[in-house]
């Protein structure tokens, strides 16, 4: 803590959102490395297996809205702890489901409960844009991109983590087991996050007792550049009020609903269709898909930065069409992991590029925006796996790869949009004039 009371630093401050983010984002694969194991115990069609993989995402993408936007008005730490908080009660619920009925009792009848408990663990998966808004107000405005791809990248490597060890842990403890521990690890990680978390200087201030326009002097002079806009109705209004906000709301439901989706899916695409074992499997969506899309996230935010977040999406997104083109026709092991690692590279620089432009477009409204962007882009995450079970249904296991067809089609619209933003940047705005929209 530094002489006038400001803990923490730009350092903690960001490592701390990744941590927590990485911790909360793991409920991505909450089913999917196991997603066999329930199909078998509950006979499920294709369509009810996509809905039940995707059931996190119904609450991991929805609640980023209301949440990310609370950031405007209490900071981070708030929302960051209520999110993980709950999806430890669905975890809990999840396990004593286990305890109870597995393996003999856990029938198709239990389907409404698995869907519940999956849905409220993915609340964690929401603290996407908390985070967002916490790495933005501790960073500098040139340094956006390159932050937000730290923060994003590393905390989105957890499925890939969690797609290779779940499997691992089935093995050695059972399905009950392996979510039990699970369970543990996600106490843990919420606890070790409200112990380093610190909110940005702008807030701690607020908390001391100053008012809005003492504490933002102050912050500035501790090197915050970005603000909230106060309160948390008026900045979603205020974001939603931008069209462009829409733009990269569209923008995000294919690059990062699209991985969310995917990252669900990739297990049952691989045993499935290519007929290897569910460690097998969950080695290669880590591997080939889920750890390279969020690693590159990384580089995407410094080629954003460098070239444009317009420039970098619009090549981004013919790689994710080009990729999925290639899965939709091939049959192939090796074609098609190589299809998969050049989708995992377009989507994972796209997802850099995309939040690269929050800040740049919606400055007066960082967590609002995140919200909508990060919400209703990632509800994507949701949408995509009933469709692609849907061709499962209609074709058979031949429907696991063309399904692919889906994200050729967003893959090209998304082009067309990204080259939209790039034929027509921003003006810049003079001080206390809103840019040209």
């Amino acid at each position: 803590m530094t002489g006038d009371g400001v803990r923490g630093s730009p350092r903690r401050g960001i490592a701390s959102a990744t941590l927590g983010f990485f911790v909360g984002f793991a409920g991505v694969v909450l089913y999917g490395p196991v997603a066999g194991e329930f199909e078998a115990a509950m006979e499920l069609s294709g369509l009810a297996l996509g809905l039940l993989v995707a059931a996190p995402q119904l609450t991991g993408s929805l609640l980023r809205i209301p949440f990310g936007a609370w950031v405007e008005d209490a900071g981070a730490r708030k929302p960051f702890l209520a999110l993980l908080g709950l999806s430890i009660l669905g975890m809990v619920g999840l396990a004593a489901l286990l305890v109870r009925y597995y393996p003999d009792g856990l029938t198709g009848e239990l389907y409404p409960l698995v869907f519940l408990f999956g849905a409220l663990s993915g609340c964690g998966i929401a603290v996407f844009s908390v985070g967002s808004a916490q790495t933005s107000y501790w960073s500098p405005e040139d340094r956006q991109g390159t932050a937000l791809a730290l923060y994003a990248g590393l905390g989105n490597s957890s499925p890939g983590v969690f797609a290779l060890v779940v499997p691992l842990a089935l093995a050695a403890l059972g399905l009950t087991g392996a979510y039990l521990a699970w369970l543990g690890f996600l106490v843990l990680g919420t606890v070790a996050y409200a112990v380093l978390a610190v909110d940005s200087p702008y807030f701690q201030f607020l908390k001391q007792g100053a008012d809005p326009e003492t504490a933002r002097e102050r912050a500035s002079r501790h090197g915050q550049e970005l603000f909230p806009g106060g309160d948390a109705v008026v900045a979603l209004r205020e974001a939603a009020a931008v069209p462009r906000t829409w733009v990269l709301v569209a923008l995000f439901f294919t690059s990062f609903g699209g991985f969310l989706a995917l990252t669900t899916w990739y297990p049952s695409y691989w045993t499935s269709l290519h007929g290897f074992d569910l460690r097998t499997a969950g080695t290669l969506t880590a591997v080939a898909f889920t750890l390279p899309a969020a690693l590159l996230r990384v580089p995407g935010g410094v080629a954003s930065d460098r070239f444009g977040g317009e420039e970098t999406a619009v090549a981004s997104f013919a790689v994710v069409g080009l990729s999925a083109a290639v899965l939709v026709v091939t049959r192939g092991y090796l074609p098609a992991v190589a299809a998969t690692l050049l989708l995992a590279a377009g989507m994972g620089v796209a997802n850099a590029a995309v939040f690269q432009l929050v800040p740049k477009y919606v400055p007066e409204a960082v967590g609002g925006a995140s919200g909508l962007v990060g919400g209703l882009g990632a509800f994507g995450g949701f949408v995509v796996p009933p469709m692609l079970g849907a061709f499962v249904d209609a074709q058979g296991t031949s429907g696991y790869a063309t399904g692919f067809v889906v994200y050729v089609a967003l893959a090209l619209a998304s082009v067309l949009v990204a080259a939209t933003l790039y034929r027509r940047e921003p003006a810049p705005a003079a001080e206390g004039v809103p840019a040209d929209d």
